[in-house]
């Protein structure tokens, strides 16, 4: 930030790289063995059309995760890779101007999430998922004069983590299963 807390420069702030690495993980070691599994079955769905599937949901997961959230003088942009469909991911945008307040909701788990609502009355989902979080809090403080000292992460690195390990482990089984299954066939 400059001398002056309010203004600040463009800042970019992507998906935090371990979460995206722990759901791409997460979602290799869910999907993988399916294929596998399908041949030493002989389940009706060939292993052909659930590897087109597969590849399918990885770029769609993959198109998801290149969410970028681009923050300047004039407000907040949500966007995606150029690559990404608009209908798929169109992100939004959001002028500081026209955010009333932040309002914070319940989600089903238990956790908190944030809205930005408009003097329109529309809401939009802060986004929780960055890297440079409490940087990305403090130029909304900045912007809105909206007191951010209470909004955190949804979910703290170290879930990530435990999620990450435990995706491990599941690789482990993958690789014994998918082994099984190549020696059931021989």
């Amino acid at each position: 930030m400059t001398a002056n807390s309010t203004d600040i420069s463009t800042s970019v702030f992507r998906l935090s790289p371990l979460i995206r690495i722990t759901l791409l993980t997460l979602y290799v070691a869910l999907t993988v063995p399916l294929p596998f599994l399908a041949e030493f079955t002989k389940a009706p769905t060939p292993p052909a059309l659930l590897w087109l599937g597969i590849s399918i949901g990885f770029v769609g997961l993959y198109a998801v995760l290149t969410e970028r959230v681009i923050v300047d003088n004039q407000g907040i942009q949500i966007t995606y890779s150029v690559w990404v469909p608009r209908f798929f991911r169109k992100g939004w945008s959001l002028s500081w101007s026209d955010v009333k307040s932040l309002k914070p909701r319940t989600t089903g788990q238990g956790g908190i999430v944030y809205y930005f609502v408009s003097h329109d009355g529309n809401a939009y989902l802060l986004p929780m998922r960055m890297a440079g979080f409490n940087r990305f809090v403090n130029y909304v403080q900045a912007k809105t004069g909206i007191d951010t000292t209470d909004v955190f992460p949804l979910a703290q690195p170290w879930m990530y983590v435990i999620l990450f390990c435990c995706t491990l482990l599941l690789l482990l089984v993958d690789a014994w299963t998918i082994n099984t299954a190549i020696i059931g066939n021989l």
